[in-house]
């Protein structure tokens, strides 16, 4: 229980104050991704081996994130969008490129994932992945900007959600 304790969930977790719905609908969300039937058109070979190459290296670019922004974060890590009591602002390494390595990580892996198979029905569940983060990420820095007083400006330096763009 300690494990879910240091993670910011409690015994009333279940009003949700600390955003433990927005992590289950997460975790809906991938699900519903995996599960969703790959559709989409028959390319041409070059076609194809082009956007497999192109999925290949953003996979990659992906798994850096994710990786490297689970051990940027260290002792702040918490599935919750609300922070830690005990948590930093972290600004460097990978939250030095986007703020929100962690989602930019999963929906980058379901743009690779859906360009990999040409899939249609998996760009749709992309896109809904993207807003779902986008949402989830607005509420989280709502948090942030209470918790870090230097946290507006971290927002003016660094992109949110896909590095360098947005």
């Amino acid at each position: 229980m300690k494990f879910f304790t240091d993670w910011g969930f409690t015994a009333e977790s279940w009003r949700g104050r600390r955003g433990e719905y927005w992590v289950l609908m997460q975790g809906l969300l991938m699900v519903g991704f995996v599960l969703v039937p790959v559709y989409g058109p028959t390319l041409p070979p070059a076609l194809s081996v082009g956007l497999k190459a192109i999925a290949l290296g953003l996979a990659l670019f992906a798994l850096v994130l994710l990786g490297k922004g689970l051990v940027d974060l260290g002792q702040s890590l918490t599935p919750l969008p609300y922070p830690r009591e005990d948590g930093q602002l972290i600004q460097t390494g990978m939250y030095g490129i986007v703020r929100h390595c962690l989602y930019s990580g999963i929906v980058l892996l379901a743009i690779a994932f859906t360009l990999w198979q040409g899939s249609l029905s998996h760009l749709a569940a992309t896109l809904v992945l993207f807003f779902f983060f986008d949402l989830k990420a607005r509420k989280e820095e709502a948090w942030l900007t209470d918790k870090y007083p230097d946290y507006p400006a971290y927002q003016q330096r660094v992109k949110k959600l896909l590095p360098w763009i947005y």
